[in-house]
């Protein structure tokens, strides 16, 4: 089956992104405990990003329905996403952390509903089934392998090297989601 032009930039940049997202993964507890934390900072900075991004997901939503251009909007979200995994190399307590992940889920709140808006418009209707199973299982398998990449990142060099990968490869995926921009301004047959 083909799949058009703006379903694969979507699939391919998330595929990117997901390179990066999937690098961290349960090394989250152990970089936490390296910055002082224990079990109760891990469980209250991870409860922070999806309490945010939850909250400003239903209202990053109702804005994209009606007020704001959902490819701008995603993009921004990739961006900001970039610069806060970038932020991890300022992190030396754990409130520090705590700001880290509260931008990490306002940038999901922005990049998640608004990519899911997008792949839904622009999906084959007649194979729905099968372009949502290429999103989800490309998402799963591409954030196992990071997650080797990532434990070896990190036991060989550095969560230094390790976030400066990932918010590289988070650039890289903005970028190329960014195409997107310049489809919507210069619509073209897919």
């Amino acid at each position: 089956m083909k799949i058009n032009k703006k379903i694969r930039i979507l699939l391919y940049g998330a595929g990117i992104w997901y390179l990066a997202e999937g690098m961290l993964g349960p090394l989250f507890a152990v970089f936490t405990e390296r910055i002082g934390g224990d079990v109760l900072e891990i469980s209250w900075a991870w409860a922070t990003y999806l309490i945010v991004a939850g909250v400003f997901y239903m209202i990053i939503g109702e804005l994209i329905d009606t007020k704001y251009d959902k490819a701008r909007v995603m993009v921004l979200g990739y961006a900001l996403n970039a610069i806060f995994t970038f932020g991890y190399l300022l992190v030396s307590a754990p409130w520090h952390l705590f700001v880290v992940q509260t931008g990490l889920g306002f940038a999901a709140a922005l990049a998640n509903p608004t990519w899911n808006a997008l792949y839904a418009k622009y999906e084959d209707k007649k194979h729905d089934g099968f372009e949502w199973g290429l999103a989800g299982g490309e998402a799963q398998i591409l954030m196992g392998l990071a997650l080797i990449a990532g434990g070896f990142i990190v036991t060989y060099l550095s969560f230094k090297t390790l976030f400066l990968t990932m918010g590289i490869i988070q650039v890289i995926a903005t970028i190329y989601q960014a195409q997107l921009l310049k489809e919507i301004k210069h619509p073209k047959q897919s």
